[in-house]
């Protein structure tokens, strides 16, 4: 082959990669590294950020040894990463911190403080996305009031695709999806002083870069970021969107004709409905979820789970764990080895679970920092696969809750993320929801949505639906239908959910307290 090719960088939370791509969609090759970050004791999720350009630099080497001729077929390099956090830089560019992730919980507080005030309200409406602990707004919040010193050594303020971008080109910038749903008005996707205004920050306007829409714009790659990942200088760079809306194009959500919904399932759970224009943006009364922004002019309303995978993880863990007892070793890995017919083999509705699991609480379809997992339900009976299985459905009821949120569930559901591959996944997602489910049969799907926009930026498709009908059209996979009759049982267990969800919330808040007193 001997046509353009287009890179993109994904740096995501567990991985970061790097995906080559013929023009037309075929994906050539990728390379990968494990992600790295910190958990501390007060709840915070730190990142090393110069590790992590580093690791960035390494992948993209990688992948270029592994396609010769790669580097000078490359066309395009395109950026995309994992969502909110807060990466502060210098007026030297040097990271003034390591960079705080979506994880981090310490700016609970901030949303506590702010929760069902005249200024939350406003921040929702103009936005479009309901505060919570992992956002770059709450998180300045809490550095304005307890760690001043590093907002005054700051000039800009990152999220972590924008740092690796940053790194490849020297230019501050960020996109039309974070900066925006962040601190501006989703109607007129520019920054809003209102909302900095209500958020008591006004004197991190400075911190804002500007936001470039990749789908327009590229810059350049620098002579130095050049030699480190050997590449080209001057070759085209192109900031994508924040990973989840990359992975909303690459999984097939911009679909203007069918409306289908996507549920991408990874670390955390993103469903999302498609609404062609801001008019047809639908609020909602508990003031949660994002919108955000296609280019063009359509957006992706979403509603998230702070935790989707993660809590399977844990799971699997307690598992390792136990085995650990009788010195058996063995990984996640080996563990979801025919793990689903197990699954499937369980009993349905043996018990109830909320996917809480993540320590920073609950940010869809509700707000809640103290939100954790629990089981419900449980008798002798119980036994292990049965809990398992509950998992399982606890991450269906909870999709079922978000779309139940953003409106009807819409009449199909693409799928996507790491579960998507899971068959017991999918079939209790199908009957949880009574609507068919369908893959799309291409595995990099955040870092395809990134070389997606930077095709359209550099003219290889007139606009982002002819770049749709053959990057993603051609690989969606055929319809899955759930059980029927399961999805009557389902149909009566989710009340049950979301009654039991909604009678926790007072306990979490009691529960927290007890725990800060002891």
């Amino acid at each position: 082959m001997s046509g353009p090719v287009l890179i993109g960088i994904d740096s995501g939370t567990s991985l970061i990669k790097a995906v080559a791509f013929e023009a037309d969609g075929r994906q050539i090759a990728a390379a990968s590294l494990p992600n790295s970050y910190r958990a501390l004791p007060d709840g915070g999720a730190e990142q090393d950020m110069q590790r992590t350009w580093g690791d960035a630099a390494a992948v993209l080497r990688t992948l270029l040894d592994k396609a010769p001729g790669l580097s000078q077929r490359t066309a395009a390099l395109a950026v995309t990463g994992q969502g909110d956090g807060c990466w502060l830089i210098d007026r030297a560019g040097e990271p003034v911190h390591d960079g705080w992730i979506w994880l981090d919980s310490r700016a609970a507080v901030e949303v506590r403080a702010l929760r069902g005030s005249p200024e939350a309200e406003l921040v929702y409406r103009v936005t479009g996305t309901g505060l919570n602990a992992c956002q770059m707004r709450t998180q300045l919040r809490w550095m304005k009031r307890r760690k001043p010193e590093l907002l005054e050594r700051a000039a800009t303020a990152l999220h972590p695709k924008d740092w690796i971008y940053f790194r490849l080109t020297g230019e501050r910038a960020t996109c039309p999806t974070e900066g925006v749903f962040t601190f501006g008005d989703f109607r007129t996707r520019t920054y809003s002083d209102a909302v900095l205004e209500a958020l008591d920050l006004e004197d991190c306007r400075r911190l804002l870069p500007p936001v470039v829409d990749g789908a327009r714009t590229a810059s350049t790659l620098t002579s130095e970021a050049a030699t480190a990942v050997g590449l080209k200088a001057g070759l085209p760079v192109i900031l994508g969107y924040v990973d989840i809306m990359c992975s909303a194009l690459g999984g097939g959500l911009c679909d203007p004709a069918l409306r289908p919904g996507l549920s991408v399932l990874g670390s955390t759970g993103m469903h999302m409905r498609y609404a062609a224009s801001d008019r047809e943006v639908e609020l909602n009364a508990e003031h949660c979820g994002y919108t955000m922004a296609f280019p063009g002019s359509s957006y992706a309303q979403m509603q998230t789970n702070m935790a989707a995978t993660l809590n399977l993880d844990w799971m699997l863990d307690i598992a390792r764990e136990v085995l650990s007892l009788e010195c058996v070793t063995r990984s996640r890995g080996d563990l979801l080895q025919g793990l689903d017919e197990r699954v499937l083999s369980a009993r349905a509705g043996a018990a109830l679970y909320h996917p809480y699991i993540s320590s920073a609480g609950e940010r869809g379809p509700f707000t809640e920092p103290d939100a954790r997992a629990s089981f419900l339900g449980l008798d002798q009976t119980t036994g292990f696969f049965d809990l398992l299985r509950s998992v399982y459905e606890g991450l269906a009821f909870a999709a079922r809750d978000c779309y139940g949120a953003l409106g009807a569930v819409p009449s199909e559901i693409r799928v996507t993320g790491g579960a998507a591959a899971s068959r017991a996944m999918r079939h209790i997602l199908a009957s949880v929801l009574a609507v068919p489910v369908r893959t799309v049969e291409r595995k990099e799907a955040g870092a395809a949505g990134a070389v997606m926009i930077a095709a359209v930026q550099q003219g290889l498709y007139s606009d982002l639906e002819a770049c749709v009908s053959e990057w993603v059209t051609p690989l969606l996979g055929p319809p899955e239908t759930g059980d029927s009759e399961l999805s009557k049982h389902y149909g009566s267990l989710f009340p049950v959910y979301l009654e039991t969800r909604q009678a926790l919330r007072p306990v979490w808040n009691e529960l927290a307290q007890a725990r800060g007193r002891a």
